[in-house]
C-alpha cells in the first residue's frame, strides 16, 4: 500500500466523471475543514494481506491526525502511486472497513466517491507534517 497523507485547512472536491462502470452514477460537491486528507493507493500484493494493511492504515492515519491536531479524516482513492492496483472491490472494502474502524474510535471520517474522478481544491499549510507518505 502507498498512503500519501496531506493535512488540509480546506479540501474541496466536486465529482468529475465516472471511472468505475459498477458504481452509481451521482454528482457531489463537498468542502472539509481541518482535514487529513489520506490519498491512498491499495496495491495487488495487499490483497492477501488485507487485514494487517487495514491496520497499519488505520495507524498511520491516526498518527498523521494527532501530529496535525485534527479528528477529521478523509480516505480518498489515488491509484497513481504505484503500478500495481488491486481489485477496485478489495480496495473498497478496505475503505469501508477502515471508515467504520475509526467512526468507532470517534474519529469524523469521509470517503470521497469511490469509482470517479475528482476536481480538487485543498489549502495545505507548509509544516513539517502536513505532507507525510509511507508506503507497507
Amino acid at each position: 500500500m502507498k498512503l500519501l497523507m496531506i493535512y488540509a485547512e480546506n479540501f474541496a472536491y466536486q465529482t468529475r466523471s465516472r471511472t468505475l462502470e459498477t458504481v452509481e452514477e451521482y454528482q457531489e460537491d463537498k468542502q472539509i475543514e481541518n482535514v487529513l486528507a489520506g490519498f491512498i493507493q491499495v496495491e495487488k500484493e495487499d490483497e492477501e494481506k488485507m487485514d494487517k494493511v487495514e491496520t497499519k492504515l488505520i495507524k498511520n492515519l491516526k498518527w498523521a491526525a494527532k501530529k496535525n491536531n485534527t479528528n477529521c479524516i478523509l480516505l480518498h482513492s489515488f491509484a497513481h502511486l504505484s503500478l500495481s492496483k488491486a481489485n477496485p472491490d478489495s480496495t473498497k472494502k478496505i475503505f469501508d472497513n477502515a471508515e467504520k474502524r475509526l467512526k468507532d474510535t470517534g474519529y469524523e471520517v469521509y470517503q470521497t466517491p469511490f469509482g470517479y474522478f475528482l476536481d480538487l481544491d485543498l489549502k495545505a499549510p507548509g509544516k513539517s507534517l502536513a505532507r507525510v507518505f509511507k508506503e507497507f
